[in-house]
C-alpha cells in the first residue's frame, strides 16, 4: 500500500512538461527529488524546497515513487536498465512511473524486469502540451497492472484530469500512439486552414471565432492556431520529439500490417521542416512549411 506520508517522490526530466509537473507534486506536499541532465534546468524546484540528485542512481536510493519524462526511449532504456538505473538500483516495493512518449514494447520489458525486483512499473505517456502540464489539466493514459494503477491514481490527479487506465504493460503507449497519429493529421489540417484564410484576406483570428466551437473545433486549432497567428513558435513540445513519436507510430502500424497515409505525410513534412532548422520549435511550426 502506497501510503501518503511514507511516500518520497523522486522525478527525471525537468524539460517543457516535466518542470510544470513536479512543481504540482512538490507544491502538494511531498517531498521531491530531482535529477535532470542539465542541472540549471532545475533551479526553478530547488527553490521551491526540492533536493538534487546527482544520477538517476541516487533518485532510485532515496524515492519509492519515482516518475520519468525523457526524450527518446534510447534514454528510456538508459533510466531505468542502464548501469545507473532506476530499476537496476531500484529498491522493493518502489513504484515508477514511465511517462516518457516510448515504444510499446519497451514498456513490456521494463514492467517485467521491475516485476523480477518487485518494482512496480507503469507506462503512463501524457496529451496535453505545456499548456496541459501547467494548468495540471493534462491527460494521462496509463498501462500496467490495475492494481498499481489504483495506488498511483491519487499522484495522476496532481497531473492532470482525464485519467485513463487502458490494460496490461504497453497499453498506454499504444494509446498515445493513437493520440499522435490523430494530431498529425489534425495538425495539417489547422496550418491549411489558418494559411488559407490569410490568403484570401480574411482576418484568421475572426475565423477562429467561428470554427472553434463547430464540427472542426479540436485542441490544436483552439491552443495552437493563436500562436501561429502572433508568429509564436515556442515549443509546448517540440518538433524533434513529435518526429520521434511519429516514426514509433509507424512501426507499429507496420507491424501490425496497417496503412497509415496521413501519418506518413505528416512525418515527412516535418522531416522537412526539421532539416530547415526547425527541430528545436513546436509542432504548430508546420505552419511554416507553407511559408517557405
Amino acid at each position: 500500500m502506497l501510503a501518503r506520508e511514507n511516500t518520497v517522490i523522486g522525478f527525471i526530466g525537468t524539460g517543457v512538461m516535466g518542470k510544470s509537473m513536479a512543481g504540482h507534486l512538490l507544491r502538494a506536499g511531498y517531498p521531491l527529488c530531482v535529477y535532470n541532465r542539465t542541472k540549471e534546468k532545475t533551479e526553478d524546484l530547488l527553490q521551491q524546497g526540492a533536493e538534487w540528485a546527482d544520477s538517476a542512481k541516487e533518485i532510485a536510493e532515496k524515492c519509492n515513487v519515482i516518475f520519468t519524462i525523457v526524450g527518446y526511449p534510447k534514454d528510456v532504456e538508459e533510466v531505468y536498465l542502464g548501469e545507473q538505473g532506476i530499476i537496476t538500483n531500484g529498491k522493493p516495493n518502489t513504484y515508477v512511473i514511465d511517462m516518457t512518449t516510448s515504444t510499446p514494447t519497451l514498456a513490456v520489458k521494463i514492467h517485467s524486469e521491475a516485476k523480477k525486483k518487485n518494482i512496480f512499473a507503469v507506462d503512463a505517456p501524457v496529451s496535453g502540451g505545456d499548456i496541459g502540464a501547467k494548468e495540471a489539466q493534462l491527460s494521462i493514459m496509463v498501462g500496467g497492472d490495475e492494481e498499481v494503477f489504483a495506488e498511483l491514481k491519487p499522484l495522476f490527479q496532481h497531473l492532470g484530469t482525464n485519467i485513463v487506465y487502458q490494460g496490461k504493460a504497453g497499453a498506454g503507449q499504444h494509446t498515445k500512439m493513437c493520440n499522435q497519429i490523430t494530431i498529425a493529421s489534425n495538425m495539417i489540417g489547422v496550418c491549411e486552414a489558418i494559411v488559407y484564410a490569410e490568403k484570401a484576406g480574411l482576418d484568421p483570428e475572426k475565423v477562429l471565432e467561428s470554427i472553434t466551437s463547430g464540427a472542426a473545433g479540436s485542441w490544436s486549432l483552439s491552443n495552437l492556431a493563436p500562436r501561429m497567428i502572433e508568429g509564436n513558435f515556442e515549443p509546448g513540445f517540440y518538433i524533434k520529439h513529435f518526429i520521434k513519436d511519429m516514426n514509433i507510430a509507424l512501426q507499429e502500424a507496420e507491424s501490425m500490417g496497417m496503412e497509415t497515409p496521413g501519418l506518413s505525410l505528416a512525418k515527412n513534412m516535418y522531416v522537412r521542416l526539421a532539416e530547415n532548422g526547425e527541430e528545436n520549435s513546436g509542432t504548430h511550426a508546420l505552419y511554416k512549411y507553407w511559408k517557405k
